[in-house]
């Protein structure tokens, strides 16, 4: 498998391609180079998070519940947007550009992984940060998932040495949540899983967060923590019918019927560019084998160009093994939300039970 070398540029040089793709009116010639740059910046990452997921994968194979894995190459519009919300970061140490996912079923499980990581003594590779949003959740949108970021390191391939990658570690419940949460940003067209958007909507998801983490018996979103379940529940119930979440959401969830029939074509590839075209709520779906990387590649970033453009539609390129794990992983992206509206309908109706009860 051929991968990406790294940019023979200095890294002052990919800060200053970051700071012209946020620049109010770069030249033509100079936003051409800085894309270019932060493109071959951006696919360098690949071949560490692949390494990388191997060794997760390994891990995993202990655990029940079906774990999954999955890694991803941030989209670059979401790296632009990155650096404009964040103006002292830089490009060169941007943390999330490789990220790889793990789904276990119970906060158990992740801390559980989390230590196997920590005190593994053949990973090499460096420890820098971690960040635990499930003991402190995000107040202002409820994000819970726990990252550990690594510096990567390796004898057998030192060019990729001190690249950033990060491991996100998750249950299903934070995950259906977190891509619920996507998906209705897509739609909605704000950037809900940036915490910018309706405060309406915002406050859906963060509510709904907290009930989850009651269920799973964690911390609570802080702002909602003067609360206990049953009085989060009626909230939540409040907050749907205000929005009128679970009719639209119903609706984007039967769309993802369309995608199943997809499968046996595209079979277990290595690599899968998805396309999801929020206007007419279809999803393009292109596999390619383990050889082809650099042709996914350069349709990943024809897509993406599409989109600066202003053209209605997400493509991400994954890897994340037979399709049926695609799905699995990254449900957001074949607008697959129905267990985010099982949980919630749930939820209402018990509201509305014990409410009439009372």
């Amino acid at each position: 498998m051929v991968f990406s070398p790294v940019p023979r540029e200095s890294r002052s040089q990919i800060n200053r391609a970051g700071r012209i793709l946020v620049a109010r009116n770069p030249s033509v010639e100079d936003l051409k180079w800085a894309l270019d740059l932060a493109e071959r910046w951006r696919a360098c990452h690949a071949y560490p998070i692949n390494t990388f997921q191997a060794n997760l994968r390994g891990k995993l194979r202990s655990f029940g519940g079906e774990p999954i894995a999955a890694q991803r190459l941030k989209r670059m519009p979401t790296i632009i947007d990155k650096l404009k919300r964040y103006p002292e970061m830089e490009l060169a140490r941007m943390q999330d550009i490789g990220g790889i996912r793990a789904i276990l079923a119970s906060v158990e499980d992740v801390y559980a992984l989390a230590s196997r990581f920590r005190d593994s003594l053949h990973l090499k590779h460096e420890l820098i940060r971690e960040y635990d949003y499930i003991k402190k959740p995000r107040d202002e949108d409820g994000y819970r998932s726990l990252h550990l970021v690594y510096k990567y390191r390796s004898k057998r391939a030192p060019d990729y040495n001190g690249l950033f990658l990060e491991l996100q570690i998750r249950t299903r419940l934070q995950h259906v949540w977190a891509t619920a949460v996507e998906t209705m940003g897509t739609f909605l067209g704000q950037a809900l899983k940036s915490r910018q958007g309706d405060k309406e909507w915002l406050d859906f998801f963060a509510l709904v967060s907290s009930a989850f983490s009651h269920l799973e018996n964690c911390a609570p979103i802080p702002r909602f923590a003067h609360m206990g379940i049953e009085q989060t529940i009626d909230a939540v119930a409040e907050a749907e019918s205000g929005i009128g979440a679970l009719t639209k959401m119903t609706g984007l969830a039967a769309a993802a019927n369309e995608i199943v029939g997809n499968k046996r074509s595209l079979g277990a590839s290595s690599y899968h560019l998805i396309v999801l075209d929020s206007l007419n709520k279809k999803v393009n779906i292109t596999a390619y084998g383990r050889d082809d990387f650099d042709q996914a590649a350069l349709d990943y970033v024809a897509a993406e160009a599409r989109a600066l453009k202003g053209e209605k539609i997400e493509p991400v390129l994954v890897s994340a093994g037979p399709i049926d794990q695609l799905h699995k992983a990254y449900p957001n992206f074949f607008l697959n939300i129905s267990d985010f509206v099982t949980s919630v309908t749930q939820m209402v109706e018990n509201s509305r039970t014990r409410k009439a009860v009372t």
